[in-house]
């Protein structure tokens, strides 16, 4: 039988203000890498209605 689910901890003080900082701007990613992460999706899309 499966364990319920934990609360999420609230974060306080840097780590607040650094996950913050985060959610407002996240990572770029290349145009390259998109397209390998799309590329990826699409092959494992494909195995899965097989």
């Amino acid at each position: 039988m499966a364990r319920p689910i934990k609360e999420t901890p609230i974060l306080y003080g840097s780590d607040a203000r650094r996950f913050e900082e985060r959610m407002k701007n996240p990572p770029k990613v290349s145009p390259e890498k998109r397209a390998q992460i799309r590329k990826s999706y699409e092959i494992s899309m494909k195995m899965l209605v097989k």
